[in-house]
């Protein structure tokens, strides 16, 4: 039975039997308000994910206008997120929806940075550690731009609504407890931060800046070993994305602007 909105072809309702012929015309009919409610339901929650998709994009362009970040970078990042999750996803128990979440999210994690003033922001050079105090703040800015951006929406699902935030909130945390801003350590990160921060050091790391060249993929995932033996990044999650090293070429061909594998 269609699902349909106006006169959009937008999905299917199948009713099964395990007896031939109990499908009768009578009892389709009769399935009809059944399909409806289903119906319903259904194109809430597309309208719900549509009006989620164009707020991450909104955010990405503003953030990239903003910051100089460039497309490829966003696309690269939420790539290898996405690589580091289905890795992890038997031994964690992630379904395909929180991966997927995962990848579509990733990209909004820097959404604060809108806020950090250009001298600090676009400095050729690196920080101070004056400047990189300021720096910091761009991960509360963030929250509070989300909250801003959410309020009042009815979203269907808050558990999305919920990664999103802490994908802004939490991916400078650090294992050691030595990241910010709330110094949170081991568990007490989240999981979706933690692969997001892991990805996320993995670009800058094999990425040109104005201050330094972009690394070799094989360098920049030792620098993450050494890391992660020191308690800063998530072990697992670098392991993940060190296995992944045909799948992490191919991220870095297709999106080519700013790498060098």
């Amino acid at each position: 039975m269609p699902i349909r909105e106006q006169a959009e072809l937008c999905g299917f309702v199948f009713f099964n039997a395990s007896r031939p012929g109990f499908c009768t015309p009578t009892l389709i009919r009769r399935l009809s308000p059944y399909r409806d409610l289903i119906a319903q339901l259904v194109l809430r929650e597309v309208d719900t994910l549509r009006a989620m998709q164009t707020m991450v994009r909104v955010i990405m362009q503003i953030s990239a206008v903003r910051d100089g970040e460039t497309g490829a970078h966003l696309a690269r990042m939420a790539r290898y997120t996405r690589l580091i999750a289905r890795c992890l996803a038997p031994a964690h128990g992630l379904s395909d929806e929180f991966v997927q979440n995962l990848f579509q999210f990733a990209p909004i994690h820097d959404v604060g940075k809108i806020g950090v003033p250009d001298h600090v922001l676009l400095k050729p050079a690196p920080l101070t550690a004056e400047e990189f105090a300021v720096m910091k703040t761009h991960v509360e800015r963030g929250v509070e731009i989300f909250d801003v951006a959410v309020a009042g929406v009815r979203f269907a699902s808050p558990r999305q609504v919920e990664l999103m935030r802490t994908i802004i909130a939490s991916h400078h945390e650090r294992l050691d407890g030595s990241g910010y801003p709330l110094g949170l350590a081991g568990d007490g990160i989240p999981l979706a931060a933690r692969i997001v921060a892991v990805a996320d050091v993995f670009d800058a790391l094999t990425s040109r800046r104005p201050y330094k060249p972009a690394w070799r993929n094989e360098d920049a995932i030792a620098q993450m070993r050494r890391e992660a033996a020191a308690g800063k990044l998530d072990s697992a999650c670098v392991e993940a994305l060190a296995g992944a090293g045909d799948e992490i070429r191919a991220i870095q061909a297709q999106f080519v602007e700013t790498v060098n594998g």
